[in-house]
């Protein structure tokens, strides 16, 4: 009697181990399954978190694994040398449809119901004229009024000195009006007589190689790009895109390439609505420009506008 109750605690004890076991391990079996149905069902279906700010990009176009989408510091190919072959593969075969200076993707005015309007002047260089309007850029200093300079590589080259006080003074924001002062095409389009690049790697180098200069000078890599007399077709638009740039156009036409007179300038000025965008040129100083701005700013300023950077506000 006692053998048999000795085996009987025995069995009972063994049983209750074995049947613990069992819980234990069905428990650990359920938690791996939550743990696994909290995952996604593979790695390659996680989305990835980007920081900064992202361009959607068309379904039609597959981004490749070695570029990232445009953010707020625009590519450069001198830093990554497969940038510019990629593009290229990308376009090489693209036929443009658009052409112009409003098609989609060039940003025309600030999105803002304030009285604020975007002055920018452009520095041309080369044969388009590399001077400096001093009286126009100091009555600027004086009043401080804040503008956005968009210099080419030739003004730039020819003006060292001038472009290193502008870009050091903290009214003028300093972006890129391109390498030769081309329209921005893939097929060679002109516009007004000068010939546009004539193929997406020279695209490329029109966008790119002045904002490398200007970032090797300033320390501070361009956000905006406007092309040599503003015109551009649809495909050279995605290919400034996909190097990070917002392509600057405007809404108020402020001297016509400096060829205004000063009541033009002045009248095309004081038509400048909220979120405008003035484009007027600072490397013509014996056009009338200044005086036109200069007879403009206090008529626009009593009726309540103040001027902001570019960059001040999202544009359109």
């Amino acid at each position: 009697m006692r053998k048999r109750l000795v085996c009987f605690l025995f069995l009972s004890s063994a049983l209750i181990t074995l049947t613990g076991c069992g819980v234990e391990r069905g428990s650990m079996k359920l938690a791996n399954e939550a743990a696994v149905s909290e995952r996604p069902d593979s790695v390659a279906s996680a989305t990835p978190v980007v920081q900064g700010t992202v361009t959607p990009v068309p379904s039609s176009k597959v981004m490749p694994t070695d570029i990232s989408a445009p953010t707020d510091a625009p590519l450069s190919p001198a830093k990554s040398p497969s940038l510019a072959q990629t593009l290229v593969e990308r376009y090489h075969k693209a036929v443009p449809t658009k052409w112009g200076e409003n098609i989609p993707g060039v940003r025309t005015h600030l999105v803002t119901q304030d009285k604020v309007i975007a002055l920018t002047f452009d520095a041309c260089g080369g044969k388009e004229g590399s001077g400096y309007d001093e009286k126009l850029v100091d009555y600027l200093i004086k009043e401080q009024i804040p503008a956005t300079l968009f210099v080419n590589a030739r003004w730039l080259a020819a003006n060292p000195d001038i472009f290193a006080k502008l870009a050091a003074n903290p009214l003028f924001e300093i972006e890129n009006h391109g390498t030769e002062h081309r329209p921005l095409s893939v097929n060679g389009r002109a516009a007004y007589g000068i010939a546009g690049t004539k193929d997406v790697s020279d695209a490329i180098r029109e966008v790119t190689e002045n904002a490398d200069e200007i970032e090797k000078r300033t320390g501070r890599r361009p956000l905006f790009f406007r092309s040599g007399t503003a015109f551009y077709d649809d495909i050279a638009v995605d290919i400034a895109h996909d190097l990070g740039f917002q392509l600057a156009g405007y809404n108020v036409l402020g001297d016509a390439g400096a060829t205004f007179n000063t009541e033009q300038v002045y009248h095309a000025l004081i038509k400048a609505r909220s979120g405008s965008i003035v484009l007027a040129h600072m490397n013509h100083p014996e056009k009338d420009t200044a005086e036109g701005v200069m007879k403009a700013i206090p008529v626009m300023q009593k009726a309540g506008f103040r001027f902001v950077h570019l960059s001040a506000y999202p544009v359109e």
